[in-house]
């Protein structure tokens, strides 16, 4: 009998060498207790964390907390059912207004994640004889959002409006175009020319899809995003976004002003075949969307504490992903997976935690030590955050 698993054994292999060092598996942090968005306890003792997608901070916000409460009182702990048949509460209602509201638009539509939001979208508007057109960077959603519709996947290179712009040109005539881009690309913190790549793809006949996970609630005047801080939200037909990240719970979201939208919930099968949020997610994503709206001192915040970072750590003789800070995400580019595994567990026991990504998640095969700010790191944390990367960057000879 074929062993279906057999194809993962250079995986396998590689995990087992890593951790025959004895080193901590990366992979398997376990945090003991959750202090509030910027401390934990991990083995036993007072970490920073560093490598969340808390960007705002809101998953300790009193309000926010008592509204799950209240709302886990009163609904219970689930819906038991999906959106069109008795998934449905006030809640759920009460957060796609919330999102209609924050970002000026007129329809919105709830998924159990943002994962399910790319998959949802993507798949049921860009069909079998359709062309995606996107990033080449793109996440694993987005991809297996142009899977599941069975379309024509055209991917570009990175950032690239020209390559976008020839791709677009090579698009059969009266082919359905959609053209999908991210904000923030969440490994290496950078972000699109989405200014450009819009006007390019309008002129293409392309309708746009932007995946603004990373940047909702932090970039942008209002914190809509990249494409508000570019000047064209009024010309993206989709916007895509998550919960787990600026909101600080679980679900994901897609808005648009299409007057077609929503028959989106009678056709899309990632949205009707699934049960729907519990009634206490949508009340804390609710009520932390509303408080975003009026979150320009965490976002000012938030961009300094980016920026002290970024210098810092430049100084320090770190490579970085970007020249500048461009997002709430910095990367530190390391030579191999070994000394970024052996980086990681230094960092981990002088008290930081940040993610190890590896490839295929990476770019270019890169492998990262990906740093996620958060609005409330102060920036007495983040002098001490630079203080431990010098220290297990000297330790294992990184710097």
């Amino acid at each position: 009998m074929t062993d279906l698993f057999s194809k993962f054994d250079p995986l396998i292999q590689q995990r087992e060498e890593l951790l025959s060092t004895g080193l901590t598996d990366p992979f398997n942090l376990v945090m003991e207790k959750v202090e509030s968005p910027t401390v934990a306890i991990c083995n036993g003792r007072r970490t920073i964390l560093l490598g969340t997608y808390n960007y705002m901070g809101m998953t300790f916000d009193p309000d926010v907390v008592a509204a799950g409460k209240k709302a886990l009182d009163e609904f219970g702990s689930g819906t038991t059912g999906s959106r069109v048949l008795n998934g449905t509460y006030v809640g759920h209602k009460a957060v796609e207004q919330a999102l209609k509201d924050f970002y000026a638009m007129d329809h919105a539509m709830v998924f159990s994640t943002g994962y399910q939001a790319n998959l949802g979208i993507i798949s049921t508007i860009a069909g079998k004889d359709d062309y995606v057109i996107l990033d080449i960077d793109s996440h694993a959603s987005i991809y297996d959002g142009c899977a599941m519709g069975n379309a024509q996947i055209v991917p570009f290179r990175h950032n690239d409006i020209e390559a976008l712009e020839k791709r677009l040109k090579r698009v059969p005539e009266g082919a359905g175009k959609l053209v999908v881009l991210e904000g923030v690309y969440s490994m290496l913190g950078d972000i699109a020319p989405l200014k450009e790549m819009v006007a390019v793809s309008k002129a293409n006949g392309a309708m746009v899809l932007v995946d603004e996970a990373h940047s909702m609630g932090f970039i942008g005047e209002h914190g809509r995003g990249v494409a508000e801080a570019q000047g064209v939200i009024d010309d993206v037909d989709f916007i895509i976004g998550t919960f787990s990240k600026s909101v600080g719970t679980v679900g994901g979201f897609c808005v648009s002003n299409h007057p077609k939208f929503e028959i989106l919930r009678l056709v899309c099968r990632p949205y009707v075949f699934t049960a729907s949020l519990p009634p206490s997610v949508v009340a804390t994503a609710a009520t932390s969307i509303r408080k975003l709206m009026d979150g320009k001192a965490k976002r000012d915040h938030l961009w300094e504490n980016s920026k002290r970072l970024h210098a810092g750590l430049r100084q320090l003789g770190f490579t970085l992903g970007t020249d500048e800070p461009q997002s709430a995400i910095i990367a530190v580019i390391m030579p191999d997976l070994e000394t970024g595994a052996a980086m990681w567990e230094a960092l981990l026991e002088e008290g930081l935690y940040v993610n190890l990504a590896r490839p295929p998640a990476t770019p270019a095969g890169m492998t990262l030590l990906r740093c996620s700010l958060c609005a409330e790191h102060g920036g007495d944390q983040v002098e001490e955050i630079l203080g431990m990367f010098a220290a297990a960057g000297r330790a294992t000879g990184s710097i």
